[in-house]
């Protein structure tokens, strides 16, 4: 299972301590324009050692394509790409080779395969997730051909959260801050817990809120294909995240149906909602406004303080991480919201139009 998608697909292979991480895109539509300064700002934004609260860990990550472009466009067939990976410290798991550390995936692995790579989770890392940012860039560059937009912030780090509507903040406020929350009184709140946490050896979780805009209505399989089941899997399918909520999500039963339907109304000839607690999803397809939904994300399990665990035999040990960890992935998890909210729009946008409905544009 490293091939996620049906139409527009990406495979991702590669190890946090291995030569590189790449990946193969398969059904990107032909003609599409390679901003490759677009690509680069992607991946920056989600790379290591951006600011004093993330790891300490030095990746260029500079993409090299591989295949399926020409002349600075693609050409309809597989586009295959690699990133170098060019700081590991190795060592700095050797004392983690026999033992498993606390909420990771080593023991899990260990029972799954027989085997594992010790050096910062192997596959389960999430150095994983620059392939990801890399397919997420591309099916951007497609999407905005489409008038698509989607925008990702930090709502929330600890008990600090924003308190409006993603509504009532300036959307491109959210990359001035490290901890990329738009309201600058709560990001600043938000940057000193990290700080506190990391100075404990301690570490803290969030939720990145996403905003997807330009959909048009129809969009989405009507049972077991449903858009928000897509988007939710997508989401859970990134390192540490815990949850996934759309629209009011788990606020919903707080309303009664009076006061939570989305009532329709003709907006100059254009059927519109004048609310959208539904999050611009019903029945599983998108209604055309705007598409909103959180993804929970726990504190990163590598602690650099002692931790009580098992090894290999059952003994029961103590453990103290060494090594560079973010002590909130939150913030560097808002671009791997977005990309993997872009592959999967841009999937049934395809599968859409495979279908005969609408998407001519693509």
């Amino acid at each position: 299972m490293n091939t996620f998608g049906h139409i527009f697909r990406l495979t991702s292979f590669g190890e946090s301590h291995g030569a590189a991480i790449g990946g193969v895109i398969d059904g990107c539509p032909a003609g599409i324009a390679l901003d490759m300064e677009f690509v680069r700002s992607e991946l920056n934004r989600r790379r290591p050692g951006q600011s004093a609260l993330t790891t300490s860990r030095k990746e260029a990550d500079r993409v090299e394509f591989l295949s399926g472009i020409y002349g600075g466009k693609t050409t309809g067939t597989p586009v295959g790409f690699i990133v170098r990976n060019e700081n590991q410290h190795s060592g700095d798991y050797n004392n983690m080779e026999d033992v498993y550390r606390p909420s990771h995936a080593d023991y899990t692995y260990q029972m799954k395969y027989g085997i594992r790579d010790p050096r910062g989770g192997g596959r389960s890392s999430a150095r994983e997730t620059v392939a990801r940012c890399v397919a997420g860039a591309v099916a951007k560059l497609v999407l905005r051909k489409n008038g698509i937009t989607i925008q990702a912030c930090t709502s929330q780090i600890g008990n600090i959260r924003m308190e409006n509507s993603f509504r009532d903040y300036d959307a491109d406020k959210t990359e001035s801050s490290a901890v990329r929350c738009p309201d600058e009184r709560v990001a600043a709140a938000m940057e000193a817990l990290i700080r506190e946490v990391k100075a404990q050896g301690d570490s803290i979780g969030g939720v990145v809120t996403c905003v997807i805009r330009g959909v048009p209505p129809g969009i989405g399989e009507p049972v077991f294909g449903k858009l928000h089941a897509a988007l939710g899997s997508a989401m859970l399918s990134i390192n540490a995240a815990k949850g996934f909520e759309y629209g009011d999500g788990f606020d919903a039963p707080l309303y009664r149906g009076s006061e939570h339907n989305d009532e329709f109304f003709n907006d100059g000839g254009r059927i519109s909602a004048r609310t959208n607690y539904s999050g611009g999803i019903q029945g599983g397809i998108s209604n055309g406004q705007d598409i909103y939904f959180r993804v929970a994300f726990k504190s990163t399990a590598t602690l650099l303080r002692e931790q009580k665990t098992v090894d290999r035999e059952g003994n029961e040990t103590v453990l103290t991480a060494q090594g560079r960890h973010d002590p909130c992935v939150v913030p560097r998890a808002v671009p791997i919201v977005e990309a993997m909210a872009a592959m999967t729009i841009l999937d049934y946008l395809l599968l859409a139009g495979n279908q005969g409905r609408g998407c001519g544009a693509l």
